[in-house]
């Protein structure tokens, strides 16, 4: 089979621009990306995350990297400031080695953050545990 690089995109917002409310956030937004597409870390070719520029207290790859993404290449930034856009947003590009097609991706969107695009936003709850979603524990 073939393998291509294939983009994963998601979503989230949090409450409030704290360390802990970022690295809450962002775990929920990959287990849940994760768990959507059956990814293993060792897969992930890079990551880029990006939040809104009022959150400033955690860089959202520190919740990767307690994921056990180690050797995976991240990175974050900020969004452009643009007036009336969603605050609090933390968003992630994932470049993912697969062999699936690019149709049958899931891009996850959730929290506040479904109003990005509405067309993938999750509908359904995951349930059991998150290291049930990841694979661990």
């Amino acid at each position: 089979m073939t393998i291509f690089c294939r983009g994963i995109r998601g979503a989230t917002t949090c409450d409030e621009n704290t360390r802990e409310a970022i690295l809450e956030a962002t775990r929920d937004l990959l287990q849940r990306i994760i768990a959507a597409n059956g990814v293993h870390p060792e897969d992930i070719a890079s990551a880029i995350f990006s939040t809104t520029p009022d959150l400033t207290a955690e860089f959202p790859a520190v919740a990767a990297r307690e994921l056990g993404w180690l050797d995976t290449a991240l990175l974050c930034t900020h969004e452009m400031a643009v007036p009336g856009s969603l605050p609090r947003c933390i968003r992630v590009l994932i470049h993912w080695n697969t062999t699936r097609r690019a149709n049958e991706i899931v891009h996850v969107y959730i929290r506040g953050a479904h109003t990005l695009r509405p067309d993938r936003s999750m509908t359904h709850a995951l349930t059991g545990s998150p290291e049930q979603w990841t694979g661990g524990g």
